[in-house]
């Protein structure tokens, strides 16, 4: 029998079918495929979705502490009360304490209310002391210690506002709420209503809250974060100055020279492993290397930045490594076919090639380690200290200090909700500075980076 006897159904005969034709197990695939599509574009979307509301939340709380209430007070500076002989004597000037200024404040505050006739059964200059931030005595006392001359004229001051007073303004403080308050009345808001009205209370820009230092539990509106980030620059710069030379000669010797026994893989197995180490064990370890046994001063940024030294070169290290073995062997292999030393291979041609990828790591190993706390939090650096600038260069690495996230979990720790509010703040500024490290770690990668 021929193939063309064959009927025309038969089974031998072979199914013929359009290659556009979508079978069952064809659009199941499809089917998977779109599911696994959707599932990647939501765990996007909610990643995006929670990062937006974090930083909507830390703007929120925090962009606040920006802003700080001010009083404008004409202040009489009594020559009766600041220089009895009249002399102008600055030795005895100074020997009058914030105490003798604080009446002054008071009675040109209580002057301004009666001016602005403002309706208040508060009768007395010394009911105006929970208006005034305990700060404003010193500012006087400063200026009139730097300027003798002022004594006997009525001055016009640019002072603080309470805590109370500024959270009101910024509806921290509620009216009531203050009637379990012990430190403002709701006729002290009253007041405040009416000097608003008058111009002579306004919410201003915060500057010292960049550039001032620490303060008490009972001056929150005065705390500023300056000293603080000066004490974080001083310890970036001794993680710079160490971790970088170390990790990098480090990770060429390893990658390039070293020989491949059981010591250097015992040694690339620490480093990786130190990598995911806590980060307050290494706090622990700094606290007895460097304070108990070295007797470096506690809380100065030279422990910290030694410290955080410690915590970073493994970053450094296996990033530099990384960097290295990107490198392609036919640059190794043509440097030494000219007559390159293995020495002049690595330095001349191998290293400025890797160089892009180990910048970016230094950088982003110097970012993580600006906002760790936990280290910085056993050798001493707590932010109840960071009231003063240090006295020269040598000073900022050896006087105590703080830094600035050691800084801000000490704020979140106190009491007072203005405090609670310059933390969040002080996570602005930190997060302006990490960004700011990783920006330019995208921006070196990006200028130096050679593709093959």
């Amino acid at each position: 029998m021929t193939d063309a006897s064959l009927p025309e159904n038969s089974a031998a005969t072979p199914a013929h079918r359009s290659l556009n034709t979508v079978d069952a197990r064809t659009r199941q695939r499809n089917r998977a495929e779109a599911r696994f599509r959707a599932y990647g574009i939501a765990a996007v979307a909610t990643g995006l979705l929670f990062l937006v509301i974090l930083l909507g939340s830390i703007l929120f709380n925090g962009v606040g502490a920006f802003q700080q209430t001010f009083i404008k007070v004409p202040v009489y500076l009594d020559p009766a009360k600041l220089d009895k002989s009249g002399e102008r004597d600055i030795e005895a000037i100074k020997k009058v304490s914030t105490f003798g200024y604080t009446p002054l404040i008071q009675q040109g505050l209580f002057d301004v209310v009666q001016a602005a006739d403002i309706e208040t059964p508060l009768a007395k200059p010394g009911d105006m002391k929970q208006m005034i931030s305990p700060s404003a005595a010193a500012q006087v006392r400063d200026t009139v210690i730097d300027n003798p001359d002022l004594i006997g004229q009525t001055v016009d001051f640019r002072i603080l506002a309470s805590s109370r007073v500024d959270g009101y303004l910024k509806d921290r403080v509620f009216r009531e709420d203050v009637v379990r308050d012990k430190n403002i009345d709701v006729e002290h808001l009253d007041i405040v209503d009416g000097l608003v009205a008058s111009g002579i209370v306004a919410k201003e820009f915060n500057l010292s809250f960049i550039t001032g230092a620490d303060a008490s539990e009972s001056r929150p509106e005065q705390a500023g974060l300056g000293v603080s980030i000066l004490g974080s620059f001083f310890m970036m710069l001794v993680v710079l100055a160490l971790s970088l030379p170390i990790g990098v000669a480090a990770s060429i010797y390893l990658e390039e020279f070293a020989p491949q026994n059981r010591f250097t893989d015992l040694i690339e197995v620490n480093i990786s492993n130190l990598a995911a180490v806590p980060s307050i064990v290494f706090g622990i370890l700094g606290l007895a290397v460097f304070i108990q046994f070295a007797h470096l001063p506690q809380s100065a940024p030279l422990v910290g930045g030694l410290t955080l030294t410690l915590m970073t070169l493994p970053t450094i290290v296996i990033s530099t490594r990384a960097s290295l073995k990107s490198v392609p062997p036919s640059i190794r292999d043509a440097a030494l076919g000219v007559g390159a030393s293995k020495m002049q291979a690595v330095f001349h041609h191998v290293l400025p090639m890797a160089m892009p990828g180990i910048l970016t790591g230094t950088i982003i190993g110097l970012a993580q380690a600006l906002g760790e706390t936990a280290p910085l939090l056993l050798i001493g650096m707590v932010g109840y200290i960071a009231t003063n600038y240090p006295d020269g260069f040598a000073s900022g690495f050896m006087d105590p200090n703080s830094a600035m996230p050691a800084q801000i979990f000490e704020w979140a720790k106190r009491a007072d909700p203005a405090y609670y509010e310059r933390a969040w703040g002080g996570i602005i500024i930190l997060l302006v500075f990490l960004m700011t490290m990783n920006i330019i770690a995208i921006i070196l990668r990006r200028r130096f980076e050679r593709r093959w």
